[in-house]
C-alpha cells in the first residue's frame, strides 16, 4: 500500500511543479510582450522624429 500512495504523491508533486513552471512562463511571456510593444512604440516615435528632421533638412537644402 505504501508504493501506490508514494507514486500518487510523486505524480501530484510533479503536476504541481509543472503548473508552477507554466505560470512562470506565462508571466515572463506577458512581460516580454509588453517590452516588445514598448520598443515598437519607441521605434515608431524615433522614425517620426527622423522623418520630421529629414523634411526640415530638405527644406533648408532647397532654400540654398
Amino acid at each position: 500500500m505504501f508504493w501506490p500512495m508514494f507514486a500518487v504523491a510523486l505524480g501530484f508533486l510533479g503536476l504541481t511543479v509543472l503548473a508552477v513552471l507554466a505560470v512562470r512562463v506565462f508571466v515572463e511571456a506577458e512581460r516580454l510582450g509588453r517590452q516588445v510593444a514598448d520598443s515598437a512604440r519607441r521605434i515608431g516615435r524615433a522614425a517620426e522624429d527622423l522623418e520630421r528632421a529629414a523634411e526640415s533638412t530638405a527644406r533648408s537644402a532647397e532654400a540654398l
